[in-house]
């Protein structure tokens, strides 16, 4: 006679296991759960018979798979969290005994990890780690705009702000924003790297209190992954331009200052400013131009000849514009676009550092400025507000001036990153054909009846089951038939 089988045993319920379960097999603590299952990409599952698993309880439970539970029963930051849990039972039993030596001695010996084999678990190749980057400069962005003095500490918050530092210089060096968008949360910024289009916010630059109501011990734990994979990825950018890494001014090269890392408050304010030249490695060669004469008879080659023309010019669509910032727009976001697209920026001294001209230059052609009246204006440049920079950005063209004039109405700020099929805003409408031919220009929506409208007028026929004639359509017995006008 065979063995009896337990109920449980076999199957799919030996495929699953609780989140208590896997706390007592890994014997951590909850939070210490959490954040491992957050660095090693472990999340829980749900099984087509919870029920039946949970033996049939009908109490909330979090299930994980049996066999990633096991693949983390192997990771080395176990031990350094069962260290680190220990440390802190000798520095609370030294503070009890007021023991400050003792207590000075233990955190000196504090166990410390690094992220370095998940990062290379995770993301085996450099192009896996770019198309993760939206979460991560989200969130290290976020974070960069932290009060000092709160829930995080000021040491994470002076990294993020590093990295969002060197990420922006990357930016500007490469020349691969695509699109912005100002909005209520924060500016929308798009970029292309490797042929990966990049989006995240960048917050105002307001200092906001952070919210009572949010977890930071998870948040802080996946900043902890990102700031290490932004890290090697700024690394890798930078190689790939042959930039010093960490970025270093040009005119620092043989000066005793050698990065941002080193805490000389002058130098670091000066590369933050985004306004000075990146030093190379070495000097990159030039591209070799393609023959135009040789592609004519090859359609597909000519198409990209266009496409390539195309790009090298708006990435130098302020190259031949000289701008000077008033001190009431946000200038670091302006700074970003417009030295990314080629443009040559500057601001008062007594604004920030790093100015390379004053207001009184005569070569400026663009003041942007965001008061109605000026006390004292040049005939020889125009003064406009900062929305005709983010608008030119997104049409790739310079914009007329007249409607951003200081003081003025400013048009609508519409967001490129919409493509909806359908209804076309009057204003995009316009815009779409200012871009076209006068032959291919886009109609306007004709007068009448919205489409929301004309959706509850259906609705109300079709309840009736009557027959009803409504301008551009006909309903007969829930049958729409649409006519033409």
């Amino acid at each position: 006679m065979g063995k009896l089988q337990k109920k449980g045993e076999r199957g799919s319920a030996t495929n699953y296991i609780t989140r208590t379960q896997a706390v007592k097999k890994l014997q951590l603590t909850l939070p210490d759960f959490r954040k491992i299952c957050i660095l090693k990409g472990i999340y829980p599952h749900e099984p087509k018979k919870k029920r039946k698993l949970a033996k049939g309880s009908s109490a909330p439970k979090t299930f994980y798979y049996a066999k990633d539970i096991q693949y983390l029963a192997h990771e080395p930051l176990l031990t350094k969290f069962a260290e680190t849990k220990i440390f802190v039972k000798k520095v609370k039993k030294a503070l009890g005994r007021d023991e400050l030596d003792t207590v000075q001695r233990v955190r000196d010996q504090k166990p410390k990890y690094t992220l370095d084999h998940i990062v290379k678990e995770r993301y085996p190749n450099f192009a896996d780690a770019v198309k993760d980057l939206d979460d991560a400069l989200c969130l290290i962005f976020l974070f960069s705009t932290m009060p000092r003095q709160g829930k995080v500490q000021p040491g994470i918050i002076n990294k993020c702000r590093i990295l969002a530092v060197e990420f922006m210089h990357y930016v500007i060096a490469a020349k691969c924003v695509k699109k912005v968008f100002v909005s209520i949360k924060g500016i929308y910024v798009q970029v292309e790297i490797d042929g990966n289009d990049i989006s995240w916010i960048i917050p105002h630059q307001f200092t906001t209190p952070p919210p009572s109501n949010i977890d930071f011990k998870v948040m802080l734990s996946f900043l902890e992954l990102y700031t290490t994979v932004l890290g090697f990825v700024n690394f890798k950018l930078y190689s790939n331009l042959n930039l010093i890494y960490p970025p270093k001014a040009l005119e620092d090269v043989f000066s005793e200052k050698s990065s941002i890392y080193y805490g000389d408050d002058i130098y670091r304010e000066r590369l933050e400013s985004l306004n000075i030249k990146l030093a190379e490695v070495q000097k990159l060669e030039e591209d070799e131009e393609i023959d135009e004469e040789l592609l004519a008879g090859d359609e597909t080659l000519e198409d990209l000849v266009l496409s390539r023309k195309e790009e090298e010019t708006f990435k130098n669509l302020f190259s031949e514009c000289k701008f000077f910032l008033s001190r009431e727009v946000p200038r670091e976001i302006l700074a970003l676009m417009l030295k990314s697209l080629g443009g040559e920026v500057s601001w008062s001294s007594e604004s920030g550092v790093a100015s390379t001209y004053d207001e009184t230059d005569p070569d400026i052609t663009h003041q942007i400025v965001d008061r109605p009246s000026q006390s004292h204006q040049f005939l020889s440049r125009c003064y406009v507000q900062p929305q005709w920079i983010f608008d030119s950005v997104n049409q790739r063209k310079l914009l007329p001036v007249d409607e951003y004039i200081a003081g003025g109405l400013l048009p609508p700020h519409l967001s490129p990153f919409v493509n909806a099929e359908g209804y076309v805003p009057p204003e995009q409408v316009e815009l779409l054909d200012r871009n076209k031919p006068e032959d291919e220009a886009v109609e306007a929506p004709k007068e009448g009846l919205s489409a929301e409208d004309k959706r509850l007028a259906v609705m109300r026929c079709l309840r009736r089951g009557k027959h009803c004639t409504i301008k551009w359509f006909t309903v007969i017995r829930r049958k729409p038939v649409w006519l033409t006008s």
